[in-house]
């Protein structure tokens, strides 16, 4: 034990000499301290339980108590706000809804910068606007903290695997820190560039992700109506030009794939609220830089249509039984 504060401490001799950041040195010593979470949804709990299990010891909170019994039986010490979590962690994760819920939970009056220690590593997973990104940012380093957006694509199902994929946005030399963590939930971190290109990466997924889905449900549709088995065009198109993600591992059509939520009565998955809530990113960010999406915007449009109805708590894939709705009537 002797040995090894000597060894810290000759360490820490030469970064100070060197002029390196002690803060970010400590940070990666310390790589088993415990990790704040915020946000224990549908991504956010299965997130938290693998950095359980790559041995990080878990500090969380959810607005909704109950969302985190399943966390706290598995070890996670579960506090009452965001204010509290980060005044026990110098690393914290969010994984929230939409902007309105970042803005609150790091701002608000029983949020995160309320308590914040200096030199703490905010990582936020969840997709917001680009500007909120920036303006935590901006309210983090005013703070002494440091703030990187890190949204995610690949769902529940790759959140529960450890198989993410993180954009991320922010300094570039705390890259290396923030994908350590990041690494223990997924299978691939991409530094995107300064704080707010990871919200940007995510905004253009998930509208493609989006225009793709409505192009397979319409497709699939098409064939069913022609006679055509629906699992024999799927192996089709998945051999063919015509094959995209929602064709060979998201298929939206009830009977097609196991493992999906079109094979549950659509629930779980990615919401047609959130999807929705994307689209609408989208649309305002498009608007904002002079870009024209004309599929993006008839995407929005169709998923806010089903929001009303009654397919907001459906998962987006949904939208293959709402098109066949809209044909019978």
């Amino acid at each position: 034990m002797a040995a090894l504060f000597k060894g810290t401490r000759s360490l820490l001799q030469r970064c100070s000499h060197k002029q390196v950041d002690l803060t970010m040195v400590c940070r990666t010593m310390a790589s088993k301290t415990p990790v704040g979470f915020i946000g224990l949804g549908n991504m956010g709990t299965p997130m938290a339980q693998n950095l359980l299990k790559s041995g990080y010891p878990v500090i969380a909170t959810d607005l909704f108590p109950e969302s985190g019994k399943e966390l706290q039986d598995l070890g996670a010490q579960i506090l009452d706000s965001p204010a509290d979590v980060a005044d026990k962690a110098d690393r914290i994760v969010t994984m929230l809804p939409s902007s309105p819920n970042v803005i609150e939970a790091y701002t608000g009056p029983h949020g995160i910068l309320k308590k914040i220690k200096k030199g703490t590593l905010l990582i936020d997973s969840s997709t917001i606007d680009p500007s909120v990104a920036k303006e935590m940012a901006v309210a983090s380093e005013k703070m002494g903290a440091v703030y990187m957006d890190a949204p995610v694509s690949g769902g529940v199902g790759a959140a529960s695997l450890a198989k993410l994929t993180f954009m991320v946005g922010g300094v570039e030399q705390e890259f290396n820190a923030a994908k350590e963590l990041l690494g223990c939930m997924g299978a691939n971190v991409v530094y995107c560039g300064q704080v707010g290109t990871g919200q940007a990466a995510k905004i253009c997924n998930n509208m493609l992700l989006a225009i793709g889905m409505i192009g397979t449900a319409e497709t699939m549709n098409l064939g069913i109506r022609l006679g055509l088995d629906p699992a024999l065009l799927t192996q089709i198109l998945n051999m063919s030009s015509g094959r995209c993600w929602s064709s060979d591992s998201y298929n939206p059509v009830p009977g097609v794939m196991e493992g999906v939520p079109s094979a549950n009565n659509y629930l779980g998955g990615f919401g047609t609220t959130l999807m929705a809530k994307d689209l609408g990113l989208a649309q305002s960010t498009a608007t904002s830089t002079k870009t024209a999406i004309p599929l993006g915007s008839l995407a929005h449009q169709i998923y806010r249509l089903m929001c009303g109805r009654g397919y907001a708590n459906k998962d987006f894939s949904s939208v293959f039984q709402f098109l066949r709705e809209e044909e019978v009537q």
